[in-house]
């Protein structure tokens, strides 16, 4: 166990030429908080609240109690002298893990669907207003990472999109919903954790590979600006208060100890005022982590369940023996500090009123080591009304695949409805009867892991057809379903007698610790589960009006069916959460004109997609290498550089109704040139003395939790006091150059105080564009922007900008939208800053990303 420093030899090379391994090079010193812009006034509360604290409560303030230790997945020490509990930090993103009278929300990826900001917002919003009423201070989400480069990733639906763009819009207007209502959202995973296998060397034991070392996403410096930080910029500059290091290597340096990625990116140049927070078994080291970045442990402990910190007692000492400058760990608490009072937790606050360790009324306060019983759960309920929002972006998320014939909307008139397929129906064990809904039983409206929340009930699709076809046949009609998908004799002879065979079929994944079916977290395959082709099959070959929903976490392989003449409709529902049935019944009868737009392409095969998720070491016993060889090249960016023919390309969805687009005008703003940033920071503030050894004795009058992880030290002997068998490797002379110089520092030319250089986010251009609904019924539109930058290494096109918009038969809609100078920019490797290359560049706008019929070059700009 080393809870110091300890340096590797790491041969120094790049993704680019292929030498052994990849190197993160070393950046230090940590940068401090400044409490720029917005942060200012919590800031300045902060920097009051962290100087009248003892070395031992800013420890406490970074350093989790360890795991079911309290009442939350991560709870830090509290101040009890300021009458200050511990904060609390609760999964998911999509709603609240390990908890009761809550509401289960749709996914991330549904949100991507819906390509409308507001829903975003609205969903943060309800989100915030459910974990804040149960007494959660930070909600771990939302997801920006993995932002999806394998179709076949295990929680890409966590996140939004394998688009940065768009998963940047939703990140940004989820994190303001989710802080307005009074909670710190937690931007994660930062950054490239793209797969699950092997993301922790653990969980890789447990399908047969015995390696030392999580796997090292290696990831050149052009694509990780231009592609896997985007959307993090966006969250950056939404005001998040916290960021989320991942379980991965970046560059052979482990993510939450990796002083480039969190000292020089995400500190430095993005100017992130918040504080960085360890996954759950991400944080590997003590001095090491502290001083490349990591300002809270979670949970705590060096490994679930154990009862040792890297931090706590031992970051006391490192602070103590001089190793880990004052300054430090007065900036570890301060930006804490900062993120809390920024989204009014002193205003909101409430202790935790339930329990993530027991859904019973009464249990320990101590769940891991079975001390202190008490009211554990006291069923809080938060749902609000929700269920609105639920049930509207389920329905507005749905996306129209296919539609021929005038199948769809039904019409209420058909005589027989068959529903067909497991996926329709209910879990035999009940919406939660699997914990973290590990298993695929019944209709899908979540992947799996500590992403997900508790179903305060499940709306399925059985359930809501069949209620919606007798309430308006007064049950004068035959309805009726086979969610058996091996009883295909059944299957068919219900479809022989249906006007309408409606067949459910999903595929699913999830978080790495969880395996369903030999998935382990990521997807073996992109065919569909249980069976599910045959059902298909076998429902076309027996009626002509077949169709097929699709509950998936992302894109499967349709190749054999989709173009089938007796399929007339196709949908894709995502993961909607508990509402599922009623909004796809919304779809289903027109009470809803779906607008969604596929937020991933959908492929003939797994090979047009690109390279495979790493599933077999490459590297030995030691860290296998993931190598980013697709670049910015993945998802419809591939597609489009191979000249691959997709299914249905991204952004594409159909309507009720119909859409024309006209008047393309491109007019140039007024914009000053771009500046480097240039000058040094201010000196670290040092708030308060660390004070002498004796006074971080343990203090007498505390009942003494087994294995809770307290900052106090044991003794006066700091080796004793350590527990660490290693304890002096943290001298100063191992110590990288540059770790605790407190002096001030170089700025960096792409750096400014929120997501970077404020120049990057000057306007550029005004665009506007003419929509037209030239059918028969209201319905919405989703016009998007991309933009060709016209480099030889540049994609042939990458999108910009989008809204969704609600247009009446024969309305006509002027759309406008601007472009600023990061939209039109490349990452120069050379210069370290962005620059607008000499390169001819064109802009697009329609309603998917093959589907652009205006276009017009843009002027050259400054």
């Amino acid at each position: 166990m080393k809870f110091g420093w300890v340096e590797v030899a790491l041969t120094a090379a790049s993704v680019a030429n292929a030498n052994p391994l990849a190197y993160s090079p070393p950046s230090y010193p940590s940068p401090w908080m400044t409490g720029a812009g917005e942060w200012s006034e919590a800031y300045t509360r902060a920097v009051e609240f962290v100087s009248n604290l003892t070395l031992a409560e800013k420890v406490n303030l970074t350093t989790g109690a360890g795991w079911e230790q309290e009442r939350c997945v991560g709870e830090t020490g509290g101040i009890p002298r300021l009458g200050m509990w511990g904060m609390c930090m609760q999964d998911s993103p999509l709603g609240l893990r390990f908890s009761d009278y809550n509401s289960g929300f749709p996914s991330g990826v549904n949100v991507a669907a819906t390509w409308d900001k507001r829903l975003a917002y609205q969903r943060g919003m309800a989100m915030g207003e459910e974990h804040r009423d149960k007494g959660v201070d930070v909600q771990l989400g939302p997801v920006a990472g993995p932002l999806g480069k394998y179709p076949d990733g295990g929680r890409n639906w966590e996140g939004f999109a394998p688009d940065p763009v768009l998963t940047g819009v939703m990140m940004a207007e989820t994190i303001k919903g989710m802080q307005d209502a009074g909670v710190i959202a937690c931007a994660k995973h930062w950054i490239g954790n793209e797969q699950e296998h092997f993301r922790q060397s653990g969980e890789a034991v447990g399908y047969g590979y015995n390696i030392t070392q999580s796997i090292s996403s290696n990831i050149d410096d052009r694509t990780i600006h231009e592609l896997y930080m985007w959307p993090f910029v966006d969250a950056i500059r939404a005001g998040v208060g916290s960021v989320m290091c991942s379980y991965n290597q970046i560059n052979n340096s482990y993510g939450c100890a990796n002083s480039y990625t969190l000292n020089h990116l995400l500190k430095g140049e993005l100017g992130f005022q918040g504080f960085v927070m360890s996954d759950w078994g991400a944080h590997h080291s003590g001095v090491e982590s502290t001083l490349a970045g990591l300002d809270m442990s979670m949970p705590g402990d060096v490994y679930l369940g154990s009862p040792y910190s890297y931090w706590g007692t031992n970051l006391t000492i490192s602070v103590l023996n001089g190793t880990v400058p004052e300054w430090r760990i007065d900036d570890m608490a301060v930006r804490i500090m900062s993120a809390y009072y920024k989204v009014g937790r002193d205003r909101h606050r409430t202790p935790p009123n339930f329990s993530s360790w027991t859904r019973d009324e009464y249990g320990f306060e101590h769940a891991m080591v079975s001390e202190g019983w008490e009211k554990a759960n006291e069923r809080v309920n938060v749902q609000r009304d929700h269920a609105n929002v639920i049930r509207k972006l389920g329905a507005d998320s749905t996306v129209l695949l296919k539609n021929t014939r005038g199948a769809l909307p039904l019409t209420h008139n058909e005589k027989f409805v068959a529903i067909l397929g497991e996926d329709a129906g209910s879990n035999a064990y009940g919406a939660n009867g699997c914990d973290d809904r590990g298993c695929n039983n019944g209709t899908l409206a979540m992947g799996w892991g500590s992403g997900t929340a508790n179903f305060p009930y499940l709306i399925t699709p059985e359930q809501a057809i069949q209620n919606e076809v007798l309430d308006y046949s007064n049950g004068r009609t035959n309805v009726f379903a086979v969610t058996d998908n091996w009883a295909l004799d059944k299957v068919a002879s219900t479809a022989a007698q249906a006007d309408v065979s409606l067949v459910f079929v999903n595929a699913d994944s999830g978080e790495g610790f969880i395996s369903v079916d030999g998935n382990e977290g990521d997807r073996k395959n992109l065919t569909l589960w249980g069976n599910g082709e045959e059902v298909i099959k076998t429902a076309t070959q027996n009626c002509n009006n077949t169709v097929v929903v699709i509950h998936s976490t992302a894109a499967v392989l349709i190749s054999d069916w989709y173009d089938n003449d007796n399929i007339t409709a196709i949908l894709w529902a995502g993961l909607p959460g508990q509402e599922s049935g009623r909004s796809l019944v919304d779809v289903l009868y027109g009470r809803v004109n779906p607008g969604a737009k596929s937020p991933f392409t959908w492929g003939k095969t797994r090979k047009d997609y690109g390279p495979d998720i790493v599933t077999v070491p490459n590297n030995g016993a030691d860290a296998p290498q993931d190598n980013f060889e697709d670049g910015l090249f993945i998802d419809y960016r591939r597609f489009d550089k191979d000249n691959i023919e997709p299914i249905y390309e991204f952004g594409y969805g159909l309507s009720y109704t119909s859409f024309a687009f006209s008047d393309l005008k491109v007019t140039p703003l007024n914009s000053s040139p771009y500046k480097p940033t240039v000058g040094k920071t201010k000196k670290a503030p040092v708030l308060g003395e660390v004070g002498e050894v004796s006074e971080n004795i343990f203090p007498s009058g505390i009942n003494r939790v087994t294995q809770y992880l307290y900052p106090w030290l044991n003794s006066t002997d700091l080796r004793a006091s350590s527990g660490d068998p290693d304890y002096g490797m943290e001298s100063s002379e191992y110590l990288p150059e540059g770790v605790a110089d407190g002096s001030p520092q170089d700025l960096l030319p792409s750096s400014g105080n929120s997501g970077g250089n404020p120049g990057l986010f000057e306007d550029l251009y005004q665009i506007t564009a003419t929509i037209t609904n030239t059918g028969s019924v209201s319905g919405d539109e989703v016009p998007q922007l991309y933009v060709s930058l016209g480099g030889a290494g540049d994609p042939k096109k990458v999108l910009r900008s989008f809204d969704r918009v609600t247009i009446a038969p024969g309305q006509t809609l002027q759309w406008t939208t601007t472009l600023n100078r990061r939209d039109v920019s490349n990452w120069d490797t050379n210069s370290q800053n962005w620059v607008v290359s000499d390169a001819p560049k064109k802009v697009f706008v329609g309603n998917s990303s093959r589907k652009l019929p205006l276009s017009a070059d843009l002027p050259a700009s400054q």
